[in-house]
């Protein structure tokens, strides 16, 4: 009798088992994790109507002044819902935060700055102040906002700039500076070209995705950066919990 043949059938019965049996522990986790996840926004949703209510007592009192420039990041396809733009706008205008950027990836906010204007009669476009919007208190809001494309043309300028530099400094007998461009030398170049813009203390991602989605990195270099979810969920009480928790913390900028 040949015992080759049941030998082979019985390890492909094990394997089968085997795949069988990791494939259920795979559903039993991912069923673990939903539920999880569903007592946290349960939770999340609760602790926020709370803070809307003004039943905890700590979020009432907001050191409002330590936020000089909020950031706030929305995924494209959310930014088309104007009113709910406006609605936080609206929400941040009342809280005191008055120094906003507004990005998206694709530009969809950028074409909805008439509209939105047009609702907060207390705005204005940053490219009308003239003092540094981090350093004033001022008696409107003052809006920024920005795509993909802006950090994308600002690198260009930026590296324009510097090699035109270097081609002067051979023009004039030196050397072209060959060394890797370092950061102090990009940001020179930036603030030179008019691309550097205010560092944002805090950054609100509105979005699927837990990822600032292209917005300029050399503008975020120390800050926090707080994942709020999709816009579709747009909530008061989540808005003032990640700003306060904002101005708790103590931020280490080394030397």
């Amino acid at each position: 009798m040949d015992l080759k043949y049941p030998a082979r059938k019985l390890s492909r019965s094990v394997l089968t088992m085997g795949n069988v049996g990791l494939q259920l522990l795979w559903y039993f986790l991912h069923i673990l994790l939903s539920i999880w996840h569903s007592i946290l926004a349960i939770r999340c949703f609760i602790e926020s109507c709370f803070i809307t209510c003004g039943v905890l007592e700590k979020y009432k009192s907001l050191n409002i002044a330590k936020l000089r420039y909020l950031a706030i990041v929305i995924e494209s396809e959310d930014a088309h819902q104007t009113s709910k733009v406006v609605k936080l706008l609206q929400w941040l205008d009342s809280i005191g935060v008055k120094n906003v950027c507004l990005y998206d990836m694709n530009g969809v906010l950028k074409k909805s700055k008439e509209a939105i204007f047009g609702k907060l009669k207390n705005a204005k476009p940053i490219e009308e102040v003239n003092e540094a919007v981090t350093l004033h208190v001022p008696e409107h809001m003052t809006l920024e906002f920005v795509s993909y494309a802006d950090g994308k043309e600002a690198m260009v300028k930026a590296a324009n700039f510097i090699f035109v530099e270097n081609l002067k400094r051979q023009n004039f007998g030196g050397e072209i500076d060959g060394q890797v461009i370092s950061e102090p030398l990009l940001n020179e170049a930036l603030k030179v070209v008019g691309c550097k813009g205010p560092e944002p203390d805090l950054l609100l991602v509105y979005g699927p995705v837990r990822s600032h989605l292209g917005f300029p990195a050399w503008r975020i270099r120390y800050t926090e950066i707080v994942h709020m979810g999709s816009l579709n969920f747009l909530r008061y009480g989540s808005l003032i919990k990640a700003i306060y928790n904002f101005t708790k913390v103590h931020q280490n900028y080394g030397t």
